[in-house]
């Protein structure tokens, strides 16, 4: 028998719903873990990794962008900003947005460019 029920939302879908034992996450304020009977908490989401223990003791890996979760009588709610399990990240996109990212970063902090807006 399971310990807890999971949703996980994004706003484009249900990402899953079902019953596990544990989950890790990557709050704002330090990583944390919740198994059954966990305290009630809410918490926000930094960008990084998702560890999902299944009722089978199976295990998942999801990369999230942040988002939110709450926990409460042994069912969790986490809605992600976005979020894919490890082995269906599109590794080139992936690539490609790290590549678009850091350009823009770059072209923020370079000498002489003004962001401001009048």
């Amino acid at each position: 028998m399971a310990e807890l029920y999971l949703d996980i939302i994004t706003p484009s879908k249900n990402i899953f719903s079902g019953e596990i034992k544990s989950i890790t996450l990557p709050g704002t304020q330090g990583g944390f873990q919740v198994l059954k009977n966990h305290a009630p908490i809410i918490s926000t989401l930094e960008i990084g990794v998702v560890k999902i223990v299944l009722a089978d003791n199976s295990i998942q890996n999801y990369a999230t962008g942040g988002g939110t979760v709450e926990v409460l009588d042994n069912k969790i709610l986490l809605l992600a900003d976005s979020i894919e399990r490890s082995d269906e990240i599109d590794v080139e996109r992936a690539k490609d947005a790290m590549e678009r990212a850091s350009k823009r970063l770059n072209e923020r902090s370079s000498p002489g460019t003004c962001n401001e807006q009048n």
